[in-house]
């Protein structure tokens, strides 16, 4: 049985939803857990440091360890001090989750200025703030040895990173995450600190800005439980080395994205020209790739 006794770990969004869930999974497990949360609401609206501490009370009355935080992570400072004050508390930091994230949501030739700002903050900005917190304290602690076992940073991502109508700032913001976990992976890799992006599918209060008679799935169909638990296995040495992936966990279901690649390629040894593309490209080049993608597709 996987086992987490004394592992320190940050949840970043540990107030609600996933990041609550997962919070509490690896207190079962034995870690001691920092819950992080701001307390606004699920369009990034005030703050109550009630949140956090609600699900770090839970977690002692059950007899796990953990503390709470209410730093914003859109804030680089607050988000050194996150890891500077579990590093003060617990002495280490072993595994870090950020699930911070909010909609604001809108086709995109309407979307408000502040609604596209708030939503890339939260989500993209937030979670860099918070890796790169790690990173450094990591890059520092490691020193010449090394550690006695790899760290682990875990991002949220989002199927809405593939495109989603009426969540361009949402899915721009996902869809960054990737590209941010492909590179940090890369360069944290030699200090024995792995980075993926998590791509999670559970009934969330983000679920319930769908009207109820549109929304895909209920809690008991997708418990938020069932994601948490994949995460916590992220945590353990038995996810050595799995890190620069794109995970999925919803329901039954746990797996691993596709990294991007070419489907197709033509060369023309002179260059193209527009005309040679206008003769060429759809049939020769693309060929049976299909170039219309719209939500359909998706």
């Amino acid at each position: 049985m996987t086992d987490l006794d004394g592992t320190v770990c940050v949840v970043g969004g540990g107030g609600n939803g996933i990041g609550d869930a997962t919070a509490r999974k690896l207190a079962t497990l034995g870690a001691r857990v920092v819950v992080n949360d701001v307390g606004s609401d699920v369009h990034g609206r005030g703050a109550d440091p009630a949140v956090a501490e609600a699900v770090a009370e839970d977690i002692r009355e059950d007899g796990g360890t953990a503390m709470a935080h209410a730093g914003d992570l859109t804030d680089f400072d607050d988000a050194d001090e996150l890891v500077a004050d579990t590093v003060s508390e617990f002495g280490r930091v072993d595994a870090v989750y950020n699930f911070a994230g909010i909609l604001r949501d809108d086709i995109s030739y309407k979307l408000d200025e502040d609604d596209w700002r708030a939503v890339i903050e939260t989500n993209l900005t937030g979670q860099f703030t918070l890796l790169q917190a790690a990173c450094k304290h990591w890059r520092s602690a490691a020193g010449d040895d090394g550690f006695d076992r790899q760290r682990s940073y875990v991002a949220a991502s989002a199927h809405s990173a593939r495109g989603n109508v009426g969540q361009v700032n949402y899915a721009t913001a996902k869809a960054g995450i990737l590209g941010m976990v492909r590179t940090v992976s890369s360069e944290m890799h030699r200090y024995d600190v792995r980075v993926n992006a998590l791509v999670p599918n559970a009934y969330t209060r983000m679920t319930e800005t769908v009207p109820a008679d549109h929304r895909p799935y209920t809690r008991e169909e997708m418990p938020p439980e069932r994601v948490a638990a994949f995460a916590a296995y992220l945590a353990s040495e038995d996810a050595s080395d799995v890190t620069g992936c794109t995970l999925y966990a919803g329901g039954d279901r746990v797996g691993v994205f596709s990294e991007p690649a070419m489907d197709r390629v033509g060369v023309e040894p002179d260059g193209w020209t527009v005309d040679s593309l206008a003769e060429h490209f759809r049939e020769d080049v693309a060929g049976d790739v299909e170039v219309t993608r719209t939500d359909s597709y998706f």
